[in-house]
């Protein structure tokens, strides 16, 4: 048991894929996090970011360019799975029970997310953690129209793969000092990441008081 949690650790671990798995390793969880359902707890942001700081610090045996077009190339492939998988199985998907890899909550959240914001919660949502995984399922879900989806999967993953690879790349380039503040670094990405998240389920609790509270005076 003791094994198995610290290998589950070492999953969330983005220094620790970096170092031993390198780009491959990368480009998998890439993947995975982009369009398969049990993805959604892999390290997503700062795996970017942390993949082109080390590219750039030469702890990543591949240059800039493969590192880039590799990630991207993953990105999309990823969202491509998950419509593919969100069109087949459809609403089957919120009749299946909770498991350790699948929280229907999850698929939840992404209706709501893709209520709101339409297709573009596909560019949007990439740089949300648990969206950025059930929201092209979710597209698959409603049969958003593949020609849209092709467009804002290509458009929100490169924006996604630009801001965060190439930004690590360019401190690391310019500041490589900057490797001993990393855990500080993932820490700020992750807070983040998830201040969206956060923020909407504050907002869902403010408004489930407010509506109790209407019921408990009537």
């Amino acid at each position: 048991m003791q094994d198995y949690l610290l290998s589950f650790q070492q999953l969330l671990d983005a220094e620790y894929l970096l170092s031993t798995g390198g780009f491959y390793l990368v480009c998998l969880i890439v993947f995975a996090e982009t369009g398969l359902f049990f993805g959604f707890f892999l390290p997503g942001d700062y795996l970017l970011f942390l993949a082109g700081l080390f590219c750039a610090l030469h702890k990543l045996d591949v240059d800039i360019v493969t590192l880039y077009f590799g990630i991207l190339s993953a990105g999309i492939l990823g969202n491509f799975a998950g419509y593919w998988f969100g069109y087949r199985t459809g609403p089957m998907l919120f009749k299946r029970k909770d498991s350790f890899l699948f929280k229907r909550k999850y698929i939840i959240m992404a209706e709501e997310f893709f209520q709101k914001y339409g297709g573009t919660a596909l560019i949007i949502g990439r740089f949300v953690p648990i969206i950025r995984t059930f929201a092209p399922i979710f597209a698959g879900v409603v049969q958003l129209n593949f020609r849209k989806f092709v467009i804002y999967n290509i458009f929100g993953a490169f924006l996604w793969v630009s801001l965060l690879t190439l930004s690590g790349y360019y401190l690391g380039v310019n500041f490589p000092w900057i490797i001993n503040y990393v855990e500080y670094i993932i820490v700020g990405l992750i807070v983040i990441a998830f201040l969206p998240i956060a923020i909407t389920l504050f907002r869902k609790w403010l408004k489930n008081r407010k509506t109790n509270e209407k019921i408990n005076k009537q």
